[in-house]
C-alpha cells in the first residue's frame, strides 16, 4: 500500500501557532517578572493619586516609585497612569490593571491573616460611599438593620460627591457605594444594580405663605423667595438649572447652595426660603408636618440610584448582608 505524504500545513496556521506561541512566552516572562513589589507600588499609586503620597505611604523614594511604575508600563507596552500638576490619574489601561492588582494584593493580604492565625470574627469594618442626599434618605434604616444582625460589625460611612465615591470604588477604598449611575465609560469594571430612581421636590416650612396660597403658586412666585439648591456639578443641580431654563428662568442671584441635607433642612425649617430637594431627603419631614411641598411641578424620576461596586471582588457575606437592607429599604420607601 502506498504510504501517503503528510500535507504541509498552510502557512496561515503556523504563523498563527507561532504567534501563540510567542504571546505565551512574552505572559511568562511577564509572570516571572512581576513581583508583590510592583502590586502594592501600583495599588498605592490609584489610591493616593500621587507618586509623592505613594511613597511616603509605602516608605520609599519617590523615585524608587517612579522607577517600579516605568518598569511596569515598559511591560505593558502601554502607559497606566498620567503624570500632571494635579496628581496621578490611572489611564483606561491602568484602571483595567488596577483591578486585578487589588485582587492580587488582597489575597496576599488575607493569606497573611491565615498565616498569622488571627482571630476570623475581628473582621475589618465595612466601607460605605454614598452621596450626602441619599445619605440622609436610605442609609439610617438600612444601616439600623443591618446593625441588628450583624451587631460587631463596624462601618465606616464616607460621603463625597458620586465622580469621588466611584473612583474609590474602583480603587478599592470603599467595598461598595450607593450613588448614580455614571457615563458607560466611567462604570468600567464597576457593575450598577438599581435600587430607585430619585424626583425632586419644591419644600417650604409649614406656615410658609406659598403653603398657605390656596391656588399653585407660579414658579416666578417661588423665586421671590431665598432658594436653597444643591451645589455646582452635582446632577440634582444639573436638573434644577435645566428646569428653570425650560420655564424661561435662570438660577437666581444670591442662591444658597449646598451639599448638607441637614444645613439646608435647618435653614429653612427656620426661614422663608424654599428648598429644591430630591424627595427621599425631604420625605419624613413632610410626613411629620415640618416641610410642606409646593404643587410646582418639579423634574420627576431624573436620576437612577443605585448599588455600585467593583464587578471582579468578591461579594463578602457582610457585604451581602448590607446590600439587602438596603435593597429592601429602598422598596419599603
Amino acid at each position: 500500500m502506498e504510504n501517503k505524504r503528510s500535507r504541509p500545513r498552510p502557512k496561515a496556521d503556523v504563523d498563527a501557532d507561532a504567534a501563540r506561541e510567542a504571546a505565551d512566552e512574552a505572559q511568562r516572562q511577564l509572570a516571572s517578572r512581576l513581583r508583590l513589589r510592583h502590586l502594592n507600588c501600583f495599588v498605592a499609586i490609584a489610591q493616593e493619586r500621587t507618586l509623592a503620597r505613594a511613597a511616603a505611604r509605602l516608605h520609599l523614594s519617590q523615585p524608587a516609585v517612579s522607577k517600579t511604575l516605568v518598569e511596569l508600563e515598559q511591560w505593558a507596552g502601554a502607559r497606566l497612569v498620567e503624570r500632571g500638576r494635579n496628581g496621578a490619574a490611572l489611564t483606561v489601561q491602568g484602571e483595567r490593571f488596577l483591578r486585578y492588582a487589588l485582587d492580587a494584593t488582597r489575597a496576599v493580604e488575607a493569606s497573611a491573616l491565615a498565616l498569622a492565625r488571627q482571630d476570623a470574627h475581628a473582621a475589618p469594618a465595612l466601607r460605605l460611599g454614598a452621596l450626602p442626599t441619599v445619605a440622609t434618605a436610605l442609609l439610617p434604616e438600612a444601616l439600623l438593620r443591618f446593625k441588628a444582625l450583624r451587631p460587631q460589625m463596624g462601618v465606616k460611612i464616607h460621603t463625597d460627591s458620586n465622580a469621588e465615591l466611584l473612583r474609590a470604588v474602583k480603587a478599592g477604598e470603599l467595598d461598595l457605594m450607593v450613588g448614580r449611575m455614571a457615563e458607560p465609560a466611567m462604570l468600567q469594571g464597576v457593575s450598577f444594580e438599581y435600587l430607585y430612581t430619585e424626583s425632586l421636590l419644591v419644600v417650604v416650612r409649614a406656615g410658609h405663605p406659598l403653603a398657605n396660597d390656596s391656588g399653585a403658586p407660579s414658579l416666578g412666585a417661588v423665586l421671590g423667595f431665598p432658594l436653597v439648591i444643591a451645589g455646582e456639578r452635582t446632577a440634582p443641580r444639573h436638573h434644577t438649572e435645566a428646569f428653570f431654563e425650560t420655564h424661561g428662568f435662570a438660577v437666581p442671584e444670591g442662591a444658597i447652595e449646598t451639599q448638607s441635607a441637614s444645613v439646608a433642612r435647618l435653614i429653612v425649617a427656620g426661614s422663608d426660603a424654599v428648598w429644591i430637594v430630591p424627595q427621599r431627603v425631604a420625605q419624613s419631614d413632610i410626613d411629620a408636618e415640618v416641610l410642606v411641598q409646593i404643587d410646582v411641578p418639579a423634574p420627576q424620576g431624573v436620576e437612577p440610584i443605585g448599588i455600585l461596586r467593583r464587578s471582579t471582588a468578591t461579594l463578602d457575606e457582610a457585604i451581602g448582608v448590607l446590600a439587602q437592607q438596603l435593597r429592601e429599604c429602598a422598596q419599603a420607601a
